[in-house]
């Protein structure tokens, strides 16, 4: 119960904002020296044409850069959350301390960490700062713009070691992976498909932004109270997807205890903001990588779990897109006691394996 009440509180932190959907948050205090900067970018340009003259890129690092004598970063790391997630959500134990520890794979020692926090989400500008739906409609491509300006123009980072992202990350790791095919030694995507977002993967996003659209309190996104009845539908929607059948049987085991957590999440739609959460949402309205994947060259660990409602192994997709990678590798996670649904992607345990093969590959 404990793992699943921590997830409802995700509110404010990663999306789902509410349930187990697109990641986790840090209840903890982080362990580990961190290093929180915002970056400004000036007159960024949107694809749909929209410009703002300041873009407020917030990110967090840990570990120290190294670079070589021709001054090119050695040892950096780029780790991407989800939707309605920020950077914080990797302090998390289950992640954090399985994985930045001494001697752990990304040793913080040897490795230069940077947890960015997406355009319109976290600490990063947003509607909510004050534009409310006058803010530019970003999608994929701008956000992964806004990382490799912020890389390369804030950081004055030109290649990294790894870029691993977990289910929205996962979806820009990939779109990194053909914008910029040389930028990184490897990738490491988690929890999502290289398609177009269509079928059920669709139709639960889609029922979410309309039930705060539909909400007459939304006015357009000029609301002057949020919106509740539209975004405790758009909660129980985010609920839903982010469940997986065996952890949930496990800690909700009576009516009682199952009523309970669907309660104290419908509380916790009060901390959303609904401008901020349908732009996340909508924002993977016209991801579709999948016409250019052979542009990908570098190695790719590509992580899907089998209880994912987001992802479901029976469409076959990722068994048939893999093929199409020049140098990928595609893994389905067996459910188990280390699966978490589509949250797997944060708990190290079940996967880290995995990445000391990806690791050990790309290592110079």
């Amino acid at each position: 119960m404990k793992y699943l009440m921590r997830l409802v509180s995700l509110a404010g932190g990663a999306l789902f904002a509410a349930a187990t959907v697109f990641g986790q948050t840090a209840a903890e205090a982080p362990k580990y020296p961190v290093t929180e900067v915002d970056y400004v970018a000036h007159d960024f340009k949107f694809k749909s044409g929209e410009q703002l003259p300041e873009l407020r890129l917030h990110y967090r690092t840990l570990g120290k850069l190294t670079r070589d004598a021709q001054g090119r970063a050695t040892n950096a790391v780029l780790i991407l959350h989800g939707t309605g997630g920020s950077g914080q959500q990797f302090l998390a134990p289950q992640f954090a301390g399985e994985l930045f520890g001494p001697g752990q794979l990304l040793d913080i020692n040897r490795y230069f960490i940077i947890l960015p926090d997406g355009i319109g989400h976290g600490k990063s500008s947003k509607p909510s700062d004050g534009m409310h739906a006058h803010f530019p409609s970003y999608d994929y491509d701008d956000m992964v713009a806004a990382q490799h300006v912020l890389l390369t123009e804030g950081l004055k980072i030109q290649h990294l070691r790894l870029i691993f992202g977990t289910s929205m990350g996962c979806m820009h790791s990939f779109v990194w992976g053909e914008t910029y095919p040389e930028f990184a030694d490897a990738l490491m995507p988690m929890a999502c498909q290289p398609v177009q977002i269509a079928g059920r993967n669709r139709v639960w996003r889609k029922m979410l932004m309309d039930a705060i659209r539909k909400d007459p309190a939304w006015m357009g996104g000029e609301y002057k109270e949020e919106p509740a009845q539209g975004l405790r539908t758009a909660q129980d929607n985010i609920v839903i997807a982010g469940s997986a059948p065996l952890v949930m049987q496990k800690t909700l085991p009576t009516r009682d205890a199952a009523d309970k957590y669907v309660e104290d999440a419908e509380k916790r739609a009060s901390t959303l903001d609904a401008n901020d959460l349908l732009y996340q949402v909508n924002a993977s309205r016209n991801y579709d990588p999948s016409a250019r994947l052979e542009r990908i060259t570098v190695a790719v660990m590509w992580i899907n779990s089998a209880d994912d409602f987001i992802n479901p192994p029976e469409l076959g997709i990722a068994e048939k897109e893999s093929k199409r990678l020049k140098n990928g590798t595609f893994v389905l996670l067996p459910i188990s006691e280390l699966t978490h649904g589509h949250g797997t992607h944060t708990w190290a345990v079940a996967w880290e394996s995995y990445l000391i093969q990806l690791l050990d590959k790309t290592a110079h």
